[in-house]
């Protein structure tokens, strides 16, 4: 069976489905408790009807002697569905009430073999349609013992018209409870779907243009699912936003490459001075364009939605390379990282974030590098520090800003810094520069974590 793509169709057929079959085992049980109570109560009114026999018999002579008239009127009425009869260890009927003379003999004869006395037998003859009791006494006199059976039957029609009109009446209102449920169930189910209805029109409003952020109030379970979409819908305008700072970035770069080789064309010079100094400029518009598209792929990619990458194994994998590089320096590496720390990024951008900035560490340190992470709320604090000169306060927030880059992308000129900025903002996270301890470089970043 294909199920239907609706949420709200779905748990509409499990719950029509399922809520009939928890209430026929509920309209089940309620009709066998109700039947085993009218039972009981049969149980117990034969029972009272065969003491009240017991009472009324008298024993003398060696014999059993029963009055001709019971208390019980219904005893002394043919076919009144109330019968008596007695029998004595021989299975010999002594006596039967005159309710019983037109029932069957195969009803009243005593079982065999006879059970103890005061063994209380209750038993329902669903083909004579009626209930019956029976119990064994023994009878002293001076003479000897009597073992006398009595028996007491009744028709059963009593307690099934009462188990029928109890059928009927049970049956009408489990059909109306579990109709009521339904309809209850539908409309919780359109309170509760609500939200994602609202969800819906919300992201519509964002595809048309007309809001930049999920703003609704959702429940805490969906909170979670618009908190990344939001993110996701940052991360994407973020990226639009790099995009048109790389093409403004390539725009005015390739200006001055332009504007040289305009002037050249211009002047009075020889063939090839001419073609050195477009050569020249061509390179150096090459240059521009491989590293603005490099820069473009690096900035690709949705913010975290997945479980997260350890950051212990990420920072000792560039430690070590690092190491090798700058293997002449005897850099002293102090890790302060506990185990455990995830940082939800992606684990290439990590790579990219963290190696441009200890790189610089390595780079600008003397011998010392020091690499520390705690966890602030959700938030992921990471500290890289060093014993270099440091970087004065008046250009500690500068080397952070975007600038004319291109001009500026031999290596060591802060091209590093930038994309680490631009990583950075791809998860909300941000970039601070301090002097260390260490009387170096400070540079604090927080990534969210997870």
């Amino acid at each position: 069976m294909r199920l239907p793509n609706s949420l709200r169709s779905r748990l509409l057929l499990a719950s029509m489905l399922l809520m009939p079959l928890v209430m026929l085992v509920a309209w089940w049980a309620l009709l066998e408790s109700y039947h085993n109570s009218l039972e009981t109560a049969v149980r117990d009114r034969l029972q009272t009807q065969v003491y009240l026999l017991i009472g009324a018999a008298e024993v003398a002579g060696g014999e059993v002697h029963m009055p001709e008239l019971l208390t019980e009127p219904r005893f002394n009425q043919l076919q009144s569905g109330l019968y008596g009869a007695l029998h004595d260890a021989d299975n010999r009927l002594l006596w039967r009430t005159t309710s019983s003379a037109l029932l069957a003999d195969s009803i009243l004869p005593p079982p065999d073999p006879m059970p103890l006395p005061g063994e209380l037998q209750f038993d329902h003859l669903a083909d004579n349609q009626l209930y019956r009791v029976r119990f064994p006494v023994i009878w002293e006199t001076l003479e000897k013992e009597h073992h006398l059976l009595f028996t007491v039957l009744e028709s059963d029609q009593p307690t099934s018209h009462a188990l029928a009109a109890y059928r009927k009446q049970l049956t009408f209102w489990f059909v109306a409870v579990l109709v009521l449920a339904l309809a209850v169930q539908w409309s919780i189910m359109t309170w509760g779907l609500q939200p994602l209805k609202q969800l819906a029109a919300d992201l519509k409003r964002i595809e048309a243009g007309e809001a930049e952020q999920l703003q609704g109030n959702y429940p805490t379970e969906v909170q979670a699912v618009t908190d990344n979409l939001n993110l996701l819908l940052h991360s994407e305008q973020q990226q639009r936003s790099r995009y048109r700072n790389t093409l403004g970035d390539l725009a005015h770069s390739l200006k001055t490459p332009l504007a040289v080789i305009r002037g050249a064309a211009e002047e009075s010079q020889s063939q090839q001075n001419y073609q050195q100094a477009v050569e020249e400029q061509v390179d150096r518009m090459d240059q521009i364009v491989q590293y603005q598209l490099a820069r473009a792929v690096k900035s690709q990619g949705p913010a975290p939605l997945s479980g997260g990458v350890a950051l212990k194994p990420v920072v000792e994998r560039i430690l070590a390379a690092l190491a090798k590089v700058y293997r002449d320096k005897g850099i002293d590496t102090r890790l302060e990282l506990p185990d455990g720390l995830n940082v939800a990024a992606d684990e290439r951008d990590l790579m990219e974030l963290l190696g441009n900035l200890l790189e610089n560490a390595f780079k600008y340190g003397d011998d010392q590098v020091r690499v520390s992470a705690s966890v602030n709320s959700r938030w992921l604090q990471i500290e890289i520090a060093d014993n270099g000169p440091g970087i004065s306060p008046a250009l500690r927030q500068k080397i952070l800003q975007r600038g004319e880059r291109a001009d500026t992308s031999v290596q060591g000129q802060g091209i590093g810094l930038a994309v680490a900025v631009d990583i950075l903002s791809t998860y909300g996270g941000d970039l601070n520069v301090a002097e260390a301890p260490e009387g170096g470089a400070l540079f604090q970043l927080s990534l969210p974590s997870s």
